[in-house]
């Protein structure tokens, strides 16, 4: 390869503002534990639980800026009488760099919109999980990541809107 190419590769790398460098299945268990009994058609369809979280952290590296791990958290419980069916566990994750998106935004961007484009990802593992579990696929609806993390920091999010109003104020009284 050229170094014009390399030059190239590497500025298209830095346009974007979401680098994602790799996507991996950290952790991924299934659990099947009243089969062959558990797969009888006549025993109706059981109840589901299913579970979405996400979590970041950054990476130290001295040669690469703004990299992190944003993990995506996914469990199914399918239960009949009270009893496990199956469950099925993904952590899938994925190393990104954020380029030129202030430091301020970077929990955001890494907690609804890293996740927004890993769900799809993990959404197939978890129905090709089940479908070899010997179950029909589990086809999981589209996740608000958005919802998610305004339901899972409220109360940080509250008290920044809280704490700009007080200085807002402050700013106008002076």
């Amino acid at each position: 390869m050229s170094d014009t190419e390399n030059n190239t590769e590497e500025a298209q790398g830095q346009a974007n503002p979401i680098n994602i460098m790799a996507q991996y299945v950290r952790d991924l268990s299934f659990e099947n534990p009243d089969t062959p009994d558990s797969l009888r058609s006549d025993l109706g369809t059981p109840e589901m639980a299913i579970n979405v979280g996400m979590d970041a952290r950054k990476i130290e590296d001295k040669d690469v800026e703004g990299l992190y791990e944003v993990l995506l958290n996914m469990r199914a419980i399918a239960e009949r009488d009270g009893q496990p069916v199956f469950v099925a566990e993904l952590q899938y994750a994925a190393t990104v760099q954020l380029n030129g998106i202030p430091e301020d935004s970077h929990h955001p961007v890494l907690l609804i919109e890293v996740p927004t484009l890993l769900f799809p990802y993990a959404r197939q593992i978890m129905s090709d999980m089940t479908m070899k579990g010997g179950y029909p696929p589990l086809m999981l609806s589209p996740v608000d990541f958005r919802a998610l993390y305004i339901e899972r920091f409220k109360d940080e999010i509250n008290k920044a809107e809280a704490e700009a109003k007080t200085a807002e104020t402050d700013k106008e009284n002076a």
